[in-house]
């Protein structure tokens, strides 16, 4: 019987005999059948993990190329059998855990973590509990009036806040300041509503990335004295500082990151600050003693948020791989994965119900994931372009859950978690309604992207700063909050 490359010239035969024999080795490639899996295996080999136009079967038979192509280059290849995945069904984790001793402090942090955390999850759950008790129609009646109160928001003062673009402005917990950090390097203080500027800090060298308020600090009552520690920040250098309200000069300086500071927030105990940094790692400081407690990795490209949610017992960690990562601070472990996103995220926010939690991202959606359910739980295409920061509305998420009632006696609902507020590169602010994740309304004044935004305690303001090198404040005519 004659071959099938008989009559072909030797090179051609050659060539022929080569790609049935690539043929053969591709089809005896093995793959996870699982599209998750399929996903991930791409995602790692640096490949698109989707095409146009791509259906699942398409999408298994590109990585099974993949792999044959990569096994060859690599020189792995044998005459019997490829590198094999085994499939999903029967595929055993290869990944080998690994541990790195902390320092002393850490173990210490983690029990007054969980002895912190634990009462204010008891007191949230039963204050849901008895909200839970409302009528719907109560409920209803009282979203509808917040959502009309917040279409009545305008532009009410627009400052130059510097001569580079403003990366981030936060208020502070009374809502009478507002703290903006710059490209240059410098933060500024400006009062409310009149936004003049009150103080200017200068420490950072380089760009001014992350800014959080002391939790209590500026509210009556607080025992954060104006000399003590009420703001940090992350700065392009790679350090964080520590600022009081009386100094110029850093209080403290947290000096461990090689690569810029992305993002800061303190831990609602006001013990700890946790720092996002391009290096690839978050790591939690010790406030008081200025101490490193843990140096986490588990991003494979840069970390650029962080945040904790209301009961200090969980924080959320997102970056440059477009993945975000849940982690239990009492135990240390990751307890829930964030994939969804096709481009790096770079904002996260826990709403004040303790177990939601929203992320932003370059695809210009808006993600709501439940810690509850381990699952994404709502989405909205929030922008046309990158989404770069977002704020969940928290009352004060300093003070225990209470009970609220009407002139009447009779309980409402809380204003926390019932909309939430978004910046993004298409030069707006948007406003969005927790119950639909609809459109609220869209604020436009801005001639260039909107890097930050943030609300005040008690809903009377939105903030914003951009690429214009100005900070917005907006707010109803009437200059009554919620």
């Amino acid at each position: 019987m004659p071959s099938a490359t008989a009559g072909v010239a030797p090179e051609r035969a050659s060539a022929i005999m080569s790609q049935f024999d690539r043929k053969r080795r591709s089809a005896a490639m093995a793959v996870p059948t699982d599209d998750g899996r399929v996903r991930a295996k791409l995602r790692e080999m640096g490949e698109p993990i989707t095409l146009f136009g791509e259906g699942l079967g398409d999408r298994r038979d590109r990585l099974r190329e993949l792999l044959t192509i990569q096994a060859e280059i690599d020189g792995i290849v044998d005459e019997d059998q490829d590198t094999k995945m085994e499939d999903a069904g029967n595929e055993q984790e290869q990944e080998e855990e690994f541990y790195t001793k902390g320092v002393d402090g850490l173990l210490q942090a983690r029990k007054d973590i969980a002895k912190y955390s634990l009462p204010r999850a008891k007191r949230r759950l039963a204050s849901q509990k008895i909200e839970s008790t409302i009528k719907l129609g109560t409920h209803v009646k009282f979203r509808k009036a917040i959502r009309e109160r917040l279409q009545g928001f305008e532009l009410q003062g627009s400052q130059m806040a510097g001569d580079r673009p403003v990366s981030i402005t936060r208020f502070s917990p009374n809502g009478e300041l507002i703290a903006a950090g710059n490209w240059g390097g410098g933060i500024n203080l400006l009062d409310v509503p009149n936004l003049d500027k009150k103080k200017t800090y200068r420490g950072h060298t380089n760009r001014v990335g992350g800014i959080s308020w002391f939790p209590g600090s500026t509210l009556p009552g607080s025992s954060t004295s104006e000399n003590a520690v009420n703001l940090a920040s992350g700065g392009g250098e790679g350090n964080v500082h520590l600022w009081s309200l009386t100094q110029d000069t850093p209080v403290a300086t947290l000096a461990g990151h090689n690569q810029r500071v992305c993002r800061v927030e303190f831990h609602p105990s006001g013990k700890y600050l946790a720092s996002a940094s391009e290096d690839t790692t978050w790591r939690l400081w010790d406030v008081e003693t200025t101490t490193e407690l843990q140096l986490q990795e588990g991003h494979s490209r840069g970390v650029f948020a962080v945040n904790f949610n209301s009961d200090g017992s969980l924080l959320a960690s997102a970056g440059m791989d477009s993945i975000g990562r849940i982690w239990d601070l009492r135990t240390g472990r990751t307890v829930m994965i964030l994939e969804g996103h096709i481009k790096p995220i770079y904002a996260l926010d826990w709403g004040a119900d303790g177990h939601r939690l929203l992320s932003g991202s370059g695809d210009g959606w808006v993600k709501c994931w439940d810690i509850r359910k381990v699952q994404e739980t709502g989405r909205v295409g929030a922008h046309k372009s990158v989404v770069s920061d977002l704020r969940w509305y928290k009352e004060d998420p300093t003070e225990k859950p209470t009970i609220h009632v009407d002139e009447k006696g009779e309980r409402v609902p809380k204003k926390s978690g019932t909309f939430f507020v978004s910046s993004g590169f298409d030069k707006n602010i948007n406003i969005f309604s927790a119950d639909d994740w609809s459109l609220v309304q869209s604020l436009s004044g801005h001639t260039g992207n909107v890097h930050s935004v943030d609300t005040s305690r008690g809903g009377k303001w939105i903030v914003s700063g951009g690429f214009d090198r100005t900070v917005k404040l907006w707010g109803r005519n009437d200059m009554e909050g919620l």
